[in-house]
């Protein structure tokens, strides 16, 4: 598991913007070094633990990028068409023994290895070939088109991916091309999850009439699987400290990272606090962002703790910009800030100036093109349909204190903030 110091995290003064704290997060905890030799068939979503170097070139051989003729570019026509005998062929997957003398051409297809002598190629639609079966080369070809030559995309020896990369498709792709079979990637960071109050129960449950069903321990289950994370359910904790805190201890000993949500505010019915400071440290963050408040990070028996709102809009924002940055920490991923792209507002709102706020949003496909954001028509922390009927957030930073339609605003896709 990884160690922390109770202080490490320690924090008075003043509000500290969402950049900040995603910064301390990044720079206090420490990375899980345990790793693991995986398959390269379930490689994807997993942290590289090692800088993978690549074994060969890639292509390992000059090849053909077109179906054509070949032949050695100082034989290649310059002020008139020229006639050249067809010396051999050569399909993808096949090599040729015949030498390709000077005058001589031969037919080659996309992928097919270039013999010794031979650097450039004739695309098949721009020749013709005569009743003789010699090939007509037109002019204006210059040296080298259309061929592939050794190591053009990787050289042997080369850095492809680094440590920290987390796995993508075209990753394992890459490494699939380099003939090679698995990868030492990090261990899976394991995550304790659960939800408190008396107030919520478990769908499938008998609810009382004044209860809620869960929803936010099964989006948070969700959103941490898709960071390739082991995950225990610890299931919904009574408002009891000392049980809260009972489980908390023993969670601590076998994770890298407990998350909770509900029951981390200042108020007398929020349980979490008064078990955690029983159990280790914690320290609540005043993070200037909305919905999100209050959002908690603390360590318990070494090992990390992070309580998110209750209301599931807040929970989900927080954690896309809070818990993200610590399970990614911990995972050793290099850290990337969600990509964002500009879009017109097609709303206007107010803001407080000093803290971050994330409007939810649609995009509307204008009709020159470019598109434009339309704000969920209600407001609520505690609305899981403005989160599946909109695609994303529009972000809106610590100076902003109005929108305005046409304004370029900031958007944020969902699928960027998993």
């Amino acid at each position: 598991m990884a160690q922390l110091s109770d202080d490490c995290f320690a924090f008075g003064g003043p509000m500290r913007s969402l950049d900040d704290t995603a910064a301390l997060i990044a720079s206090q905890l420490s990375v899980v070094e345990e790793s693991e030799i995986v398959p390269l068939a379930i490689a994807d979503g997993r942290i590289l633990a090692k800088d993978l170097v690549a074994p060969l070139p890639l292509p390992p051989f000059t090849n053909s990028a077109v179906d054509g003729y070949a032949l050695s570019g100082d034989d290649v026509p310059e002020t008139v068409e020229k006639v050249f005998p067809v010396v051999d062929r050569i399909q993808a997957g096949m090599a040729s023994d015949v030498p390709v003398a000077p005058g001589q051409a031969i037919r080659v297809f996309t992928g097919a290895p270039l013999p010794e002598g031979v650097d450039t190629v004739y695309m098949q639609e721009d020749v013709r070939v005569d009743e003789a079966g010699f090939v007509v080369l037109p002019t204006g070809l210059k040296r080298g088109a259309n061929v592939r030559p050794a190591g053009e995309d990787v050289g042997a020896g080369m850095v492809v991916l680094k440590a920290g990369q987390r796995m993508r498709p075209q990753d394992v792709a890459l490494v699939a091309a380099l003939g090679m079979t698995q990868v030492e990637v990090r261990r899976r960071i394991r995550v304790a999850i659960f939800s408190t109050g008396d107030e919520i129960v478990a769908p499938g449950n008998v609810r009382g009439p004044a209860q809620l069903f869960d929803s936010n321990r099964f989006m948070l289950m969700a959103m941490v699987a898709r960071l390739g994370c082991e995950i225990t359910d610890l299931g919904i904790l009574k408002d009891d400290s000392d049980l809260i805190a009972g489980v908390l201890g023993q969670a601590a000993l076998r994770h890298d990272l407990i998350l909770a949500s509900g029951g981390v505010s200042t108020g007398e019915a929020d349980y979490v606090k008064t078990a955690v400071e029983s159990v280790g440290t914690l320290v609540f963050w005043r993070v200037a962002i909305k919905p999100g408040r209050p959002v908690a990070m603390g360590v318990i028996r070494g090992t990390a703790f992070v309580g998110l709102p209750g209301n599931p809009v807040a929970s989900f924002v927080t954690f896309a910009h809070i818990a993200r940055a610590a399970i990614l920490a911990l995972a050793g991923a290099r850290q990337k800030p969600p990509v964002s792209r500009p879009v017109r507002a097609a709303f206007s709102y107010r803001k407080k100036a000093g803290r971050r706020e994330y409007a939810r949003v649609s995009l509307r496909r204008r009709e020159d093109g470019s598109y434009e954001a339309v704000k969920f028509p209600r407001e609520g922390a505690g609305l899981l349909s403005s989160l599946v009927e909109t695609d994303g957030l529009v972000e809106l930073g610590e100076d902003v204190i109005q929108v305005k339609p046409g304004q370029t605003v900031q958007f944020l896709a969902y699928s960027d903030l998993n």
